[in-house]
């Protein structure tokens, strides 16, 4: 085993492949924060439309969720930039509709996290609120959200380390994440075997510390 791994660290393709992994993973971190923040967004906006006594805004908002959910990630990315580029002459690059198909996964995850969250406030909450003179929205800006979010946090973690390792997919559409970078290389020098394992080691780096953290601030808030 220490043979092994002594054989790996002192490899050419060890140090060859660094380069190309520092550069990928900025990409990755940038696509992957990006999309999961504005998927934050669209998950918030929707997953409280999925609570509207309106039949036209929870049907809506269940349509997003439900075609979202019910699609790989790697065919909605195809369809952004090949799809929708074609039909409607809207020339996405690939960090654009890497992101956008990011958002837009993510968004549909996170609606049910924040449905499930607000939903496991006690109903006694918003008429504790309203009878304290507050309105519906003020009730919910100050009173539930902040109890339900803490409720978010392990799955919202969850959500972007999930995001983080859909990146991969990517490479489909030639957008220059790590995996797309690794897989270049590996076209170039004929050896997949070290590449490989120095992509793997890639995503724990970013993936493991992100699951520390995430556990400290669960602890924290008592989650």
């Amino acid at each position: 085993m220490i043979e092994n791994l002594t054989e790996i660290f002192t490899s050419p393709h060890y140090r060859n492949t660094l380069p190309f992994i520092v550069r990928g993973l900025q990409l990755t971190l940038i696509v992957t924060f990006t999309g999961v923040f504005f998927g934050f967004i669209l998950g918030s906006i929707f997953g409280l439309a999925r609570l509207s006594k309106s039949k036209i805004i929870y049907g809506i908002a269940t349509v997003y969720i439900e075609l979202v959910r019910g699609t790989p990630i790697l065919v909605q990315a195809l369809f952004l930039y090949f799809a929708v580029s074609d039909f409607f002459g809207i020339n996405f690059d690939a960090l654009t509709a890497g992101i956008i198909a990011i958002a837009i996964n993510a968004g549909a995850y996170i609606a049910e996290i924040v449905r499930g969250g607000v939903e496991s406030i006690d109903k006694g909450q918003m008429e504790a609120g309203r009878s304290i003179g507050l309105s519906s929205t003020q009730t919910m800006r100050y009173i539930i959200w902040p109890q339900a979010f803490k409720r978010m946090i392990p799955p919202l973690g969850n959500q972007f380390i999930i995001s983080l390792k859909d990146t991969s997919i990517f490479a489909v559409i030639s957008l220059g994440e790590v995996t797309y970078l690794m897989r270049q290389y590996v076209s170039t020098s004929g050896d997949p075997f070290i590449p490989y394992i120095m992509l793997c080691f890639a995503y724990l780096i970013i993936t493991v510390p992100a699951m520390i953290i995430l556990r400290r601030i669960e602890r924290r808030l008592d989650v």
